[in-house]
């Protein structure tokens, strides 16, 4: 896995923006001390980009999110905030343990009844949901490798018009040569995708700050 690297003004710029526009406040917070306390990796997305994930689940007017990767919730608290009152979150999470952290989480953030956690490998798991509503926001944040798959069903379970989020594509800029990076190179083969389907119409965004040098891509179903 590549190493992320962060330069001091990176940081302090994005601590600035955060305490300036995010006012993720007290809860946000005990989500990320949670992390720390079960040991689990600090992958979770920047407080910018958990806003940006809210505003943009309210742009889309968004009232079902599925999102593939929950680690401790935080992510999916952000969407959660983002939708209506009668909104859903259908998010997949491979191990209990991330999967019970963030249920904690979710039900102390009061929106236990609006979200639920579906445990296992997201490719067994995602099917279940084929032939139901679709989802008219889908954020991937999870194991690089399946990110090409996970694309496949996010097209499947949306409409046009649903919009789809792909975290972590620049990975250091390593999407450039790979090399031996099988998540570069993953990443690489997910971005061909979303550039040459005639199902979406994407673009990307680069982002440095406290998670290193990185961003995101952005796509709208067709």
């Amino acid at each position: 896995m590549v190493e992320h690297r962060s330069m001091d003004g990176w940081v302090q710029v994005e601590d600035y923006l955060s305490a300036t526009l995010v006012h993720g406040g007290a809860g946000m917070d005990a989500v990320v001390e949670s992390i720390d306390a079960a040991g689990m990796p600090r992958i979770e997305v920047a407080p910018t980009a958990g806003k940006l994930l809210m505003l943009l689940a309210r742009i889309q007017g968004a009232r079902r999110v599925l999102e593939i990767g929950t680690l401790a919730g935080y992510s999916t608290i952000w969407l959660a905030r983002g939708l209506p009152g009668d909104g859903h979150v259908t998010t997949c999470e491979f191990l209990p343990l991330h999967a019970d952290v963030a249920r904690k989480n979710i039900d102390a953030a009061g929106f236990g009844a609006m979200v639920e956690i579906r445990v296992g490998a997201a490719l067994e798991t995602l099917p279940a949901l084929a032939g139901g509503e679709p989802y008219d926001l889908v954020f991937i944040d999870a194991d690089k490798g399946n990110n090409l798959e996970y694309l496949k069903w996010a097209i499947k379970l949306t409409r046009p018009g649903s919009v789809i989020v792909l975290d972590n594509v620049i990975w250091e800029g390593t999407i450039l040569d790979p090399g031996g990076d099988p998540d570069a190179g993953a990443i690489r083969d997910a971005l061909e995708f979303m550039g040459a389907s005639e199902s979406l119409d994407a673009t990307a965004i680069q982002t440095a700050g406290s998670k290193g040098w990185d961003g995101f891509a952005i796509a709208v179903v067709r």
